[in-house]
């Protein structure tokens, strides 16, 4: 099932500063009042810089939650800790209080919050998404409109709902704090978040070289240069052409958006960008194009943002290469190369023939693979087994790309030299 969207809800800050020497008594717990975009409380509320998106949660785990809530459920505590600035970082949490957030807020992913965070560009999907977890809550639970207006008018709403009214106005959520420094509060944050629901190989990565030029360029192309801005540290001109650079591979990439079950032959390149597996792709094609290891070594933190211009014009000159309407196209077709015939986005199939075409290039052989295309596009669709056989060999993408992507180069070498398809299948 579509996972909501609610990422926006609560604002991301750099972690590291100092802890809050205040010595005052904190708050205890937070009432449904603390949740109003307004509110003292959750104007200071943060997420650390490093928090994975907040979009583990269905429309049925948003809608189950809100009515625990309301139901006076026993709620697991929001663990906070502050900062100099004054912040309220969210260490473990922040799903039920963006949960609840949406609620009160009517922001599902799609409302006032969504779109000033996404300026104003939010996918079809999160969009459909939302008006569904909407209409979920709104049947089950009721608005927090709703509910807020039938205690000043009770005769005119069910019972239910006025009972819903006058249980918020006791119920709250308890809150613990981390003591100590930022240090203490980020390994308290990643020890929590590991041993609850663990955190995504790539989104553990991601996360934690969040500074690294590779992993800057694979969050802004997924966001087409919106949402939270983890190059906001570069100056100006810099962002300015970070956001624009990963718009465009974002649509190269993307457009138009993938409609299942597929009816046409428009589909993106790149598959569904609002998929589990949209991450992991666009970052292993960062690290292919780039020449970068799949495990960061070697690679430094970017401080100035020049290494992820850097990177993402590399990427975009490959992504005019695959299929765009630029001079160096290849025009490579999505539906013969990157899907399967049941219509799936094949991942290690793209990345393996980005991974070909960059060799091609290196070895100036790309006039070969044009010469025979209309036979290496036939063998393709009809040996496509082979290539999965490849994969479930190596038992990952990483592992297989590149013995596929040797693969495609010798059957182009075969083919040029004028072999059939099938004596090039029997040579190799």
């Amino acid at each position: 099932m579509t996972k909501v969207n609610l990422d926006a809800l609560i604002p991301r800050e750099d972690f590291e500063v100092g802890e809050n020497s205040n010595p005052g008594k904190k708050k205890e717990t937070i009432s449904i009042e603390d949740i109003k975009t307004d509110s003292f409380f959750f104007l200071n509320i943060r997420k650390p810089d490093f928090q994975r998106e907040t979009n583990e949660w269905d429309k049925t785990k948003v809608c189950d939650f809100i009515k625990s809530f309301i139901d006076g459920d026993l709620i697991p505590a929001i663990i906070l800790w502050r900062s100099t600035a004054g912040y309220l970082f969210v260490i473990d949490g922040s799903h039920r209080l963006s949960a609840l957030a949406a609620w009160v807020n009517d922001d599902y992913g799609d409302g006032t919050t969504s779109k000033i965070f996404y300026d104003g560009i939010i996918p079809d999907e999160q969009i459909k998404i939302a008006q569904e977890t909407r209409k979920v809550v709104n049947k089950n639970i009721g608005s927090y409109s709703d509910v807020n207006l039938a205690l000043k008018h009770p005769d005119k709403f069910k019972p239910e709902i006025v009972k819903s009214a006058q249980n918020l106005s006791v119920l709250a959520i308890q809150v613990q704090w981390v003591e100590g420094d930022a240090s203490k509060a980020e390994n308290s944050f990643f020890k929590i978040n590991q041993q609850a629901t663990l955190i995504d190989k790539t989104e553990l990565q991601l996360l934690e070289s969040r500074r690294k030029p590779n992993s800057i360029a694979a969050r802004a192309i997924i966001r087409s240069g919106t949402g939270h801005k983890y190059w906001s540290s570069f100056p100006t001109e810099i962002q300015n052409q970070i956001q624009e650079i990963a718009k465009e591979i974002n649509e190269i990439l993307f457009e138009p958006k993938l409609q299942t079950p597929i009816k046409t032959f428009d589909i993106p390149v790149a598959g569904k960008l609002y998929s589990a597996q949209t991450l992991p792709l666009i970052l292993d094609f960062v690290n292919i194009v780039n020449h970068i290891d799949f495990n960061n070594k070697g690679i430094d933190d970017d401080t100035t943002g020049e290494e992820t211009i850097k990177i993402l014009k590399n990427v975009r000159k490959i992504a005019y290469r695959l299929n765009s309407n630029k001079p160096s196209s290849l025009g490579l077709h999505p539906v013969v190369y990157f899907y399967s015939k049941e219509g799936r986005h094949k991942t290690v199939s793209f990345l393996s023939i980005v991974d070909f075409v960059i060799e091609l290039d290196k070895i100036k052989k790309i006039n070969h693979f044009i010469e025979v295309r209309e036979k290496f596009e036939e063998l393709v669709l009809e040996y496509d087994y082979l290539f999965q056989q490849i994969y479930v060999k190596y038992r990952s993408v990483q592992k297989s790309y590149k013995h596929i992507s040797k693969f495609f180069q010798e059957a182009v070498f075969y083919l040029k030299s004028g072999k059939t398809i099938e004596q090039t299948i029997d040579e190799m």
